[in-house]
């Protein structure tokens, strides 16, 4: 179950030019569930990856979050899965430009090899949420970095995930 507690994330403000005004206090902070409500609410999300030249390449997905990662996938020759395998860096954003939640992460492709019973919690997910059972291939979303916002300046967030750093 996804809560406020992120034991393995450092919960601040994000880092940005003096003059947007965003707060030193932790005060107003946006609670997890902030983030994991609407991701697991959204029905469309934008992914981003990189193409072979460097370039950016953003696509709409459909998406569901289990156990603390989203899930996305396409088809094997769809351009941002052929992205995604070569290089797992993404970046996932609400269409909300009100309500913010942009996700930094890693992407693991899920193959039919993956353990079922996970693999049966994303097709249950995405059977509740879209009526299809998605399948193999399916991406898992690793956060590494989260900014959040609903009210800019005054609550936004950062959650940094690992040695992210960032």
């Amino acid at each position: 179950m996804d809560d406020d507690r992120t034991p393995d994330a450092r919960r601040d403000r994000p880092e940005t030019e003096e003059s947007y005004g965003i707060p030193d206090s932790e005060e107003g902070l946006l609670p997890w569930s902030f983030v994991t409500e609407r991701l697991a609410a959204d029905r469309t999300l934008w992914v981003s990856t990189t193409l072979p030249d460097g370039r950016p390449h953003a696509r709409p997905v459909w998406g569901v979050w289990v156990d603390g990662r989203l899930h996305c996938g396409g088809g094997g020759r769809t351009r941002w899965v052929r992205n995604a395998s070569r290089d797992p860096r993404v970046v996932v954003h609400r269409e909300s430009g009100e309500e913010v939640v942009i996700l930094d992460g890693a992407a693991e492709r899920l193959d039919e090899d993956a353990d079922p019973r996970r693999l049966d919690r994303i097709n249950d997910a995405y059977e509740e949420k879209y009526g299809i059972r998605h399948g193999t291939p399916v991406f898992s979303i690793r956060p590494t970095r989260v900014l959040a916002w609903s009210d800019y300046p005054t609550d936004a967030t950062r959650w940094t995930f690992g040695d992210d750093g960032a």
